[in-house]
């Protein structure tokens, strides 16, 4: 996701929870649906974001920031503390189980494991060329990292902190991957259009899915229960595809400019982040096997990556908000309209 990085143009001190504002430029009325914007993080500083993630156990939301990343109390938006010294970081991955963290540190193609209770750095763990996303996969119970310029995949095992990395080749650059706790992984592969799936526990590719008409693919969703992947692409689609087979089960329209997309089960809705056009697409499956979109929601521009909180089923948003005639680095918070 590196080509996106946003620069924030104020440098701002502590982190508050204000009303919506999102830019200085006139949106188009949201269409009406169940989704609404609840409030804004107010978190400031200098420099791109990428991904983000929330630990919804320990009520913690990680969002990468240039150079370090920022913790965040998930529900008030109070900063908890930081991670330093991760250079161009696009990814955060949280093992509880093992009290530690792992960011992808695209500069200087490292993986930076930390304490998640000191958030202090443990090590540093050489990685493919530039690491994109990054997760954890409770199947296999290793972190995978996806890298964006050698076309591999890193395989950390967090349990041996002395063991070397396994590097798995998978061809192109690597966007957005995910895993479906029984032992398969997916990742989009952006210049070859397509998804590859990998056992987890084996350590090697299982399938390459195409993703025509989808061009582009950078944000990935995966519907456990149902069996169902979400592509966001760059030529303004979502494909569905079944995530046992790799079918294209059908392709929806979203906005310009996704990079991410997250699914919450509970509301049923695959949701993708479109910073381009500053807005969210809502994208459900009916009774019937019919995907279509049922509300598209006016964020803010840039904001492009999402991630879900599988506790409030509420997602997070980073980006520029306009407020006061600044710019300040914010992270958004969508759910559910109240009634």
């Amino acid at each position: 996701m590196e080509r996106r990085i946003v620069t924030v143009m104020a440098v701002l001190v502590g982190v508050s929870v204000v009303s919506m504002s999102v830019s200085s430029h006139a949106a188009a009325p949201a269409n009406a649906g169940p989704l609404k914007v609840l409030k804004t993080f107010k978190v400031g500083g200098t420099g791109g974001w990428d991904y983000l993630t929330v630990d919804p156990d320990a009520r913690r939301l990680y969002v990468s920031h240039a150079t370090r990343v920022m913790v965040l109390d998930a529900d008030k938006g109070t900063p908890i503390g930081e991670i330093a010294d991760t250079p161009g970081v696009h990814g955060i991955a949280v093992v509880p189980e093992y009290n530690v963290g792992f960011t992808s540190n695209g500069k200087e193609s490292t993986l930076s494991a930390f304490d998640l209770k000191s958030l202090k750095t443990l090590r540093k763990v050489k990685s493919g060329q530039n690491p994109d996303s990054i997760i954890y996969d409770p199947a296999s119970k290793k972190v995978f990292a996806f890298n964006g310029r050698s076309g591999d995949v890193t395989i950390v095992d967090p349990a041996a902190p002395d063991k070397t990395p396994v590097s798995l080749p998978i061809g192109g650059k690597l966007e957005t991957g995910v895993a479906d706790g029984a032992g398969r992984v997916y990742v989009n592969v952006e210049d070859k259009n397509e998804i590859v799936a990998i056992d987890s526990k084996a350590g090697k590719v299982l399938a390459h899915w195409p993703l025509a008409p989808g061009d582009g693919p950078t944000g990935l969703a995966l519907d456990r229960e149902h069996h169902r992947l979400y592509s966001g692409c760059s030529n303004k689609m979502m494909i569905v595809l079944d995530a046992d087979q790799g079918k294209v089960l059908a392709t929806v329209p979203v906005g310009a400019g996704v990079d991410g997309v997250t699914f919450d089960p509970q509301l049923g809705l695959a949701m993708s982040a479109n910073g381009r056009d500053g807005t969210l697409t809502a994208v459900k499956e009916d009774p019937a096997g019919t995907f279509k979109a049922v509300q598209t929601l006016d964020t803010a521009k840039g904001a492009r990556t999402i991630t879900s909180d599988p506790k409030t089923h509420q997602v997070y948003l980073p980006c520029n908000v306009t407020a006061n005639g600044q710019n300040e680095f914010s992270v958004l918070v969508v759910g559910a309209a109240q009634p």
